[in-house]
């Protein structure tokens, strides 16, 4: 698959062969879902926490006898339907992480880039790099480019002064390749890639 790379300020600089095994793929949706669903299940902390009965405060005696009364018998307050009781059945810390085999995991990160470029969403440069950290020469070069909402994946190394300039900008991520993942690359209209970007990920999931 040919595709022209241009610069930062949307002149074409020369083409570039696409691996059809990267970036030419059906992409199917359960692959894509099972992978975003893993990433978002990691990244949760699962610090979430309840007192059960056991552990809220107050004493363990008997609140009123057993007959007599005429009320349902009782135990102590501690019990859950009562105000101030423990939860029953809360949530307790964990861990939220499941497996997902290797090969799913690599299968869906080419759909996803083949999804990018089947949808005409794909966008190849020369090189990201800015000569200032100054976001808004770097926000009129995205407007030539018509980028609202972006991932940008530079090389091993992002530009620093790019890096700089871009975080600023609502909608648009800078990532190195090594943090090129599905979640990012869905979740952002077009996602844009350097050459050394592209020669990364084709040795990367080849």
């Amino acid at each position: 698959m040919k595709t022209t790379i241009l610069t930062l300020d949307n002149k074409a600089a020369g083409d570039i062969d696409l691996s059809d095994d990267v970036f030419g793929l059906e992409p199917r949706k359960d692959i894509l879902a099972r992978m975003v669903n893993y990433q978002l299940a990691k990244r949760r902390a699962g610090t979430h926490k309840v007192k059960n009965r056991a552990e809220v405060a107050g004493n363990s005696q008997k609140i009123y006898k057993q007959k007599g009364t005429g009320r349902a018998r009782q135990g102590n307050g501690k019990a859950p339907h009562f105000r101030g009781g423990g939860r029953a059945f809360g949530p307790t810390p964990r861990d939220h992480a499941h497996d997902l085999p290797k090969k799913v995991r690599r299968l869906a990160l080419k759909m996803a880039l083949s999804a990018k470029a089947a949808d005409g969403k794909l966008i190849i440069l020369d090189d990201a790099v800015a000569a200032e950290p100054k976001t808004k020469a770097v926000k009129a070069q995205f407007l030539g480019l018509g980028l609202n909402s972006a991932l940008i994946v530079g090389g091993a190394e992002v530009d620093r002064n790019f890096a700089l300039a871009a975080r600023n900008i609502a909608q648009i991520d800078v990532l190195p390749i090594q943090g090129a993942n599905v979640y990012d690359i869905l979740r952002r209209d077009t996602l844009v890639l350097t050459k050394a970007a592209v020669e990364g990920l084709e040795a990367r999931l080849k």
